[in-house]
Parts: structure tokens; C-alpha cells; sequence
């Protein structure tokens, strides 16, 4: 029987009012809302252009499951000012897709177990990513890689590169799995940033909603601590500190050379007439645009360990997607960005075999 929920659910995928839907459909903005409110259902022609229009398969149109998408008022999003509320729902039915990717691979995988840490209410950002890096080990040094680390500490990490350029990442809990979703297409300075501002989120405010510029801020602080701890950054700076030389140092901690000016100038390094030269140098000099010198963009390592053996195994990307009933284009959004293989060249083999289900184990 038509589901109408997963009706709502395809057009906010893809961004559309039900007026837009209706006319590429060829039927009246009323039609489109009694078909969402299980009114009067559409009949099969009608559900063939409607599976047209938003590129979803007709099955999934059909199927009885309803999908669980993330609630606005769990995650937070920093730029709702800038942010249509299209791009906002595009944004939470893309973490529908995942939790239903993420179900499907561990029914046949073993992933890492969560690993993050509780603290107390009214624990500071910064004593908070202190304590992070003691319970990881992770002493003073630099994070070479954020997603890797996530990602074996059981953080679930997934792409936002389509329908939501304008969303910079969100975070939420979903049955005590954290999972954290990332713009892809910003620099990859700013990306290792978000991702370590979301998990902020996670561990900072768990037991209650993010809400508010407070609550962003709390992130930003914790993602500088965390990636620049306090003893190394004061360790590393000479006496003389220059935009070349900063230009050097960023490159020890991996982050945006505004990153780390900021995180010097609220360690006391940079005064704020110091400070506030070197960001109209670095505006002058289009670094707020490109980053100079930049890194390497972080890459997950479990979605290309689970791609590497779902293709020893004979399974296809248009298997994973007909097990759920999306288009191939939906499992490939998931990790845009994130995996370093091309997908057609992960998943190239036909023939499926039955897969044991493999433990996937990742060392930092």
C-alpha cells in the first residue's frame, strides 16, 4: 500500500514545496498534500511520475516501514539565518538515508563501539576536551586524522556534499550511537574543524537539546582545545610571531590558519591589536577564501573498509541501494568526500555471495 510519509519524506529529500512537486508531476498543489495526508492515495500512474520526479524507485513509495529522520530540535545548525527551510529539511532526511545505511551494514558488520566520555553539568569545553585526550591517550600530540579517530572511538561519519551546501554539519545520538554529518565540499582545514565542533556537541551537550549561540560557541571551544591543547600551542610559538611563521605552525595541528590565530589570541599569545592585524592581512591576502598551504582532506577509513570487502563478496552499489529502495545516487552521497576510491571501482562485481559478517578494527 502508498506510504504517505515516505512521500513528504522524497520531496524534502530533494528540496521541493508540494507546489514545485505538483508541477513537475502534473497535478494540483492539493492533490500533492492529500496524497501526503493519506487523504486520497495516488493511484499507480500517478505514482510512476511521482517516482519520476524525485528519483526514488517506486517500491520505496509502497514500503510499509516509515524512516526515522533526525528532529530539528536535537541537532543544531549554526547558520539558520542563511538557511531555507529546503536546505534545512534536505539536510535531516539525508541522516534518514544514513540510519538506514548504517542498519544495513551492521547486519553484516561488526563496527566499533562507542567510546566517548560523560561529564558532569557545567564541565568547561576546555577541561572537557582535556579529558577527552586523556581517556584516548592522546597526551599533547596533534590529531593527524579526526575522522579516523572518530571512527574508531565508534563515531559514525557521513557526508552532507548534496542537497545542503549551505549546512555546515550536524551531530545527535541515535540509540546511544553518536553520528556526525559533514559538509564535504568546504576546505579540508574547515571540515576537520566542523567534525571536531560536532563532536563537542555530542559529548558537551548529550543530555540536552543545543540550543543557541551559547551552545556554538561551547563547540568552537572545545574543537580548539581539542585540536590545539593549551601546553602545545604555548610550547610551539617563538617570541615573534609573524603570518609566515603561523603559516608554519598550522601545519602541526593540522587547522586553519584563522583557527589557530583565534586559539592564540584567546591563550593570551596575540594581543588584540596583534590579533586584529593579522586578520585584516589575512583578508587582504584572500586567506579567509583559500587556505595557504592547505592539507590534506581527511578520509573515512571504515566506509572504504566496508566497501573494499562488500566487493570481495560480490555485492554491488545497486544491490545496497535496492535493499532499501533508494537510488544508487543516495548511497554514493553518503560518504561524497569521504572515500578516496572511486565507488565504481569499489563495487564493480555482480553475482553476490552470502557475506559472514566481518569484525572491522581501527587504530588510530
Amino acid at each position: 500500500m502508498f506510504n504517505p510519509l515516505r512521500l513528504e519524506f522524497a520531496r524534502k529529500r530533494r528540496g521541493l514545496t508540494k507546489k514545485e512537486l505538483a508541477s513537475k508531476v502534473g497535478v494540483t498543489p492539493r492533490s500533492i498534500s492529500m496524497f501526503e495526508n493519506n487523504e486520497n492515495p495516488p493511484c499507480d500512474e500517478t505514482i510512476k511520475k511521482l517516482s519520476l520526479a524525485l528519483n526514488f524507485p517506486q517500491p520505496f513509495f509502497i514500503c510499509d516501514d516509515d524512516i526515522e529522520i533526525p528532529l530539528q530540535e536535537t541537532v543544531s545548525f549554526r547558520a539558520m539565518s542563511r538557511m531555507s527551510a529546503a536546505k534545512r529539511d534536505a539536510a535531516l532526511t539525508a541522516g534518514g538515508i544514513a540510519f538506514m545505511f548504517n542498519s544495513w551494514v551492521e547486519e553484516r558488520f561488526t563496527l566499533p563501539e562507542t567510546d566517548l566520555i560523560e561529564i558532569e553539568k557545567g564541565e568547561s569545553p576546555e577541561a572537557a576536551a582535556m579529558m577527552l585526550r586523556q581517556h584516548w591517550g592522546l597526551g599533547e600530540l596533534s590529531i593527524r586524522n579526526v575522522i579516523h579517530l572518530m571512527e574508531a572511538k565508534g563515531v559514525r561519519v557521513f557526508s552532507l556534499a548534496e542537497n545542503a551546501v549551505e549546512v555546515d554539519a550536524y551531530s545527535l545520538w541515535r540509540d546511544n550511537t553518536p553520528f556526525i554529518f559533514l559538509n564535504t565540499l568546504k576546505s579540508a582545514e574547515r571540515s576537520k574543524f566542523d567534525a571536531a565542533h560536532e563532536l563537542g556537541h555530542l559529548i558537551l551537550h548529550k543530555h540536552g537539546a543545543p540550543v543557541g549561540q551559547e551552545a556554538e560557541r561551547e563547540a568552537d571551544q572545545f574543537a580548539s582545545a581539542l585540536l590545539m591543547p593549551r601546553s602545545s600551542v604555548l610550547g610551539s610559538t617563538t617570541r615573534l610571531v609573524t603570518l609566515s611563521s603561523l603559516i608554519k605552525l598550522k601545519k602541526n595541528w593540522g587547522v586553519s590558519l584563522a583557527a589557530l590565530a583565534y586559539r592564540m589570541h584567546k591563550l593570551g599569545i596575540l594581543s588584540d591589536w596583534k590579533y586584529r592585524s593579522f586578520c585584516i592581512e589575512m583578508s587582504r591576502k584572500g586567506y579567509n577564501k583559500t587556505e595557504p598551504e592547505g592539507i590534506e582532506r581527511e578520509r573515512s577509513k571504515i566506509w572504504e573498509m566496508v566497501f573494499s570487502e562488500l566487493r570481495k563478496e560480490g555485492i554491488t552499489k545497486k544491490q545496497i541501494a535496492s535493499d532499501f529502495n533508494v537510488s544508487i545516487g543516495e548511497v554514493e552521497s553518503l560518504v561524497f568526500g569521504l572515500v578516496l576510491m572511486n565507488m565504481n571501482q569499489l563495487l564493480t562485481k555482480s553475482s553476490p555471495k552470502k557475506n559472514n559478517s566481518l569484525h572491522l578494527r581501527l587504530v588510530e
